[in-house]
């Protein structure tokens, strides 16, 4: 059932996040959603109390990607130019604004926890931009501090692009099972999924695909990764290698993958179908 809903007039919402859940408390249910819009502008609704608790405007170009900093203290967006900032939900305020990825459109941001040092520079935080000329920047920072650092830049080699072909994203995930390792998918010189090591700055692993990916999720309890495709299949993948398993039941591209928390479902999404798939064993 419907339990609320938030509506913004003459503006069309591009992407939204919720908030992280609270580590240590116990029961505690995110209750806020932050949205982006085509006119550059963020929203952050409260659900509990079922209104909008603030509208900030950091971006001249449409959203096209946005997260939460893991511990909800800052928010991380991106935009149809490549720029991405990053703005205080407390203040209100933009502290940040990155020009890395300016003139590409941003495909994909997260972040994720790491310990301090692990891979020689300082922050409480790893983060990824991914734009859609193949490109993947990852970031150190410590919010507390207003240290952002670049700890890696990778770009990724295609063919020529092919006039007039509507190309599949550029997409790229942190590995949740593997430390220090994050997967790409996108147009390139093979339809393969790419495993990257921050560690070592190479590729250490590929993943042979049935064409080029238009949706990426990998599984937060269990070494398995969902791939979306154009021709309506919805692909489970074991990792490091396994047989993977189709499914069809899709009216279109499937362009959205999202694991649970819990990795025990699965949500995907087409041009006018959401599915849910329970996931056993």
């Amino acid at each position: 059932e419907l339990v609320v809903q938030f509506q913004v007039l003459n503006q069309s919402c591009q992407c939204l996040a919720w908030k992280p859940r609270l580590v240590g408390v116990w029961g505690a249910e995110s209750q806020h959603v932050v949205a982006g819009y085509s006119d550059g502008t963020i929203r952050v609704f409260s659900v509990s109390r079922t209104e909008m608790e603030l509208k900030m405007h950091p971006h001249s170009a449409a959203l096209t990607a946005i997260t939460y900093s893991t511990d909800g203290e800052m928010i991380l967006s991106g935009g149809k130019d490549g720029l991405v900032a990053v703005s205080s939900p407390r203040t209100g305020m933009t502290i940040h604004v990155l020009a890395d990825h300016k003139g590409s459109p941003i495909t994909v941001l997260q972040c994720t926890r790491k310990q301090y040092h692990d891979f020689g520079v300082e922050g409480g935080e790893l983060w990824l931009a991914t734009s859609s000329d193949r490109r993947v920047s990852v970031w150190a920072s410590d919010w507390l501090q207003d240290k952002c650092e670049l700890l890696d830049w990778l770009s990724f080699p295609a063919p020529a692009d092919p006039e007039g072909l509507d190309l599949p994203p550029s997409l790229a995930a942190f590995c949740p099972w593997e430390q220090g390792a994050l997967v790409y998918v996108g147009f390139g010189m093979q339809e393969e999924a790419l495993f990257y090591s921050l560690r070592k700055k190479q590729v250490v692993r590929r993943v042979s695909l049935p064409a080029f990916a238009t949706s990426l999720s990998l599984s937060p309890a269990a070494p398995f990764m969902a791939l979306g495709f154009r021709a309506r299949l919805l692909r489970l993948q074991p990792c490091p290698a396994g047989d993977p398993q189709d499914y069809a039941g899709h009216d279109d591209t499937v362009h959205l993958c999202r694991f649970a928390p819990s990795g025990r479902r699965l949500l995907t999404a087409s041009h006018s179908a959401v599915l849910v798939w329970e996931l056993t064993g």
